[in-house]
């Protein structure tokens, strides 16, 4: 079999014009060139050098197979030189899943500054639900998905990184809007306003969860529309709805946003143990400094919390708006 260094070896000798000059280039034993070159001979049947007492001299074989070896060597060089910076995490690709809220302050200034600093890394933000995202996160087909809660995945890391406040949002003429934060004892009597799509299954259910711990049942109504329409809805006067804090930098006419009192959600960070994506391991290093310096301490194999708190999703419009807005922290 011709190795690599056969080729170094042929290439080297011929250009010095003796074994020995070749093997000081090198590094190495001037047997061990010796050698090789002889086994390299016997197994394609064609000398290389004609030996002599000054030192060798390619043969016409020789010389036609230096041309290739070279070539080929180049060509393995320029292989080497293409994938260094992949696999330096300084060129690539992250896969990043998203059923929570993108477009909060802290995940939107981690990828301004990620992007600052691998501006040749490409990111592909994708969504969906939480079990297609989970299942891609071990299939390796996403590297890493951001969830609200404390998941208890076994075979996965998980890492929290950031935490939004809770908004209600409130039509500007309703009595509620005159107060700065919200008690969930205020909203027993009022009708909510969701979307059937996500995150409305969330909402309803982070409702139903503590307005049922108030012995109150909420009045709910649900609608085929997306967010944008959903905020018209509420300025009509129809109801209230619930939003993450991420989303109220999105100012719309006739609503306005309102703190629910004493209501956090933490946001993790899930991806598989086994992922050796450097482009992935570069952002979370990032990810990490960034929440100590933001105060939050991450932890990996993070346990599952009795009651996880609800995702609230968000579009991919509002999360680039996000992107758009926020500070760089890379500057």
């Amino acid at each position: 079999m011709i190795e690599l260094r056969h080729l170094r070896y042929v290439v080297a000798a011929s250009k010095c014009g003796s074994f020995r000059r070749a093997a000081v280039s090198l590094g190495v034993e001037q047997s061990t060139i010796s050698r090789h070159i002889r086994d390299l001979e016997d197994e394609l049947g064609a000398s290389l050098f004609n030996r002599y007492s000054g030192g060798v001299i390619l043969t016409h074989a020789g010389k036609r197979f230096v041309r290739h070896a070279r070539r080929a060597l180049s060509e393995v060089s320029c292989a080497a030189a293409d994938i260094r910076p992949i696999g330096r995490g300084e060129e690539g690709a992250v896969q990043i899943g998203i059923f929570s809220s993108l477009a909060s302050g802290f995940l939107a200034q981690m990828l301004r500054a990620y992007i600052h600093r691998y501006s040749d890394v490409r990111i592909d933000i994708i969504e969906g639900s939480p079990s297609e995202h989970i299942s891609a996160v071990r299939q390796h087909k996403l590297d890493v998905a951001f969830v609200t809660g404390a998941p208890g995945l076994t075979d996965c890391d998980a890492a929290q990184f950031w935490t939004e406040r809770v908004f209600v949002v409130i039509p500007d003429a309703h009595p509620l809007a005159e107060r700065k934060v919200i008690r969930w004892d205020e909203l027993r009597t009022e009708t909510f306003i969701l979307s059937e799509g996500d995150p409305g299954p969330e909402i309803h259910d982070f409702l139903i969860k503590h307005l049922a711990d108030l012995g109150a049942h909420p009045a709910i109504e649900r609608h085929r529309v997306g967010r944008d329409n959903l905020m018209q809805i509420v300025s009509f006067g129809r109801g209230l709805t619930l939003t993450s804090e991420s989303t109220v930098a999105t100012q719309f006419p006739g609503v306005v946003y309102r703190r629910l009192e004493n209501e956090m959600l933490p946001f993790c960070a899930v991806w598989s143990p086994n992922n050796d994506n450097p482009a992935w391991r570069r952002m979370l290093s990032l990810a990490r400094l960034l929440a100590r310096r933001n105060g939050i301490c991450d932890s990996e194999r993070i346990k599952t919390s009795p009651t996880p708190p609800v995702s609230m999703r968000s579009s991919s419009h509002a999360a680039l708006s996000a992107l758009s807005q926020s500070r760089d922290l890379s500057s």
